[in-house]
């Protein structure tokens, strides 16, 4: 029997039929989704590997490469807001799919232009469709886990983040040292159209779309999420925007994402201008830094669930301390050796990893009500990718306008980029300290009227 003919609507539980009990489903999307999400990343960070050749083939400056990448930050958190308001109303398998299809196909467009204009434009049009696929996939999981067992799996699907960061600096990386930088866009969109296959095959909308009971665990026994109506959503949604601790939470957020993409945006670079590595050095040194985050993100829910009775605040502390010293040792020591930079990027992407997991959208899914998780991270992300695309352009500013021609060869002063990036990330440490004691409040989890 063919994969298709597997996914043939049966009747639930089917004695005659085994292999489509719900596990079997939750499990095709659960795996799907963090495939899926970290192709996702994949066609989002290939422009940050072919930043040190673009350069040095003279088609765009540091600057323009800033600003490439911060329009990609302004669509994607705007669109992150929006989508993740959508998210809770539609049917995701739809959402994450279309996402991924787009911005890989932006991606093969870009290794055809040397166009400034059409760079950005493209590049804009990727970061839109590339925020369908987060709050998509954090919806999914909120209708095919219960809420007792949600956090380990958010927890393993975060890891697509560093799957596919990690993918991104090994492979289009490898292809950009071999054939050029172009090939690292058309690389990332091939990549980027089999996850739209594997996505399109596996993933689900909700149990309830084939047949099953819902798994969400509602307030009132009597309701089901299917019987909420436009007025529950709309008022469970309001009460995430009148949450401050949710807006708090989403500022921590923001620096922790300057932090984190000035690594993923310009840690290649560095390592190739500061510190002469090549780009497939650089690259495998960036890799361990998402490979850890893998480990970190992975084990963050299991952790918290496990040893913290679900609350995350005492492990943001650590970890955001984790990328505090991560970004020392990798800026602030001279010369340092390979092990010191490897060791700095193991610190630092355990620290990102837990961090994203957390700041990044759980937190604020913990204290909004259950079906306006999607709002939640909506709230969240647009502010994390605000701070991204502030990060992208002056990153680009501050590398170029600390460069000076020495004997013909570009010598960069990376002094403003160091205390601009470990600021950050402490920033973003001491602003999570205020959300200390937040929580859930359940009468909000359903505003129904009877």
């Amino acid at each position: 029997m063919s994969i298709f003919n597997f996914y043939k609507k049966l009747p639930p539980n089917s004695s005659a039929n085994p292999k489509y009990s719900l596990p079997f489903y939750q499990w095709g999307t659960f795996i799907s989704a963090t495939l899926g999400y970290g192709v996702y990343y994949v066609c989002r960070l290939s422009i940050n590997v072919v930043k040190k050749p673009i350069v040095n083939e003279g088609v765009f400056s540091e600057t323009e490469l800033g600003i490439i990448g911060s329009v990609l930050f302004i669509t994607y958190a705007i669109g992150k807001f929006t989508n993740g308001f959508l998210a809770d109303r539609s049917n995701v398998k739809r959402l994450v799919s279309t996402g991924l299809l787009v911005t890989a196909l932006a991606n093969l467009l870009l290794g055809f232009t040397n166009s400034f204009i059409l760079f950005a434009v493209l590049w804009g049009i990727s970061g839109w469709f590339q925020s369908m696929g987060a709050a998509s996939c954090v919806v999914s999981l909120s209708r095919w886990f219960p809420e007792e067992k949600r956090g380990s799996y958010y927890g393993f699907w975060s890891s697509s983040h560093n799957i596919g960061e990690a993918l991104t600096f090994l492979v289009i990386s490898a292809l950009v040292g071999a054939l050029g930088w172009r090939y690292g866009f058309i690389g990332a969109g091939m990549i980027g159209l089999l996850g739209v296959l594997v996505i399109w095959i596996f993933f689900k909308d909700s149990p309830e779309s084939l047949g099953y009971p819902q798994v969400m665990k509602p307030l009132k026994k009597e309701e089901s999420h299917t019987d909420l109506t436009t007025e529950d959503f709309n008022a469970a949604q309001k009460a995430v925007l009148k949450n401050p601790a949710i807006w708090i939470l989403a500022l921590s957020s923001a620096f922790m994402y300057i932090s984190r993409y000035a690594v993923n945006s310009w840690g290649m670079f560095y390592l190739e201008a500061e510190k002469g590595y090549s780009i497939v050095e650089a690259g495998s040194i960036i890799s361990i830094s998402s490979i850890f985050g893998i480990i970190g993100t992975a084990f963050s829910g299991v952790i918290s669930d496990k040893l913290f009775g679900g609350r995350r605040n005492l492990p943001a502390l650590v970890f955001g301390i984790f990328i505090i010293v991560g970004l020392i040792m990798f800026l602030l020591i001279p010369d340092s050796p390979y092990w010191v930079d490897v060791t700095a990027m193991i610190i630092f992407g355990t620290g990102i990893g837990v961090l994203i997991c957390f700041l990044g959208g759980f937190m604020a899914v913990d204290i909004a009500p259950a079906n306006a998780s999607g709002a939640a991270l909506g709230v969240v992300g647009i502010a994390s990718y605000i701070g991204a695309a502030i990060q992208d352009t002056m990153s680009g500013i501050l590398i170029e306008g600390n460069k000076t021609m020495v004997n013909g060869q570009e010598v960069y002063d990376f002094t403003y980029i160091n205390y601009f990036w470990i600021g950050a990330a402490v920033v973003s440490t001491l602003l999570a300290l205020l959300v200390w004691n937040a929580k859930k409040k359940n009468e909000l989890t359903y505003q129904r009227k009877f």
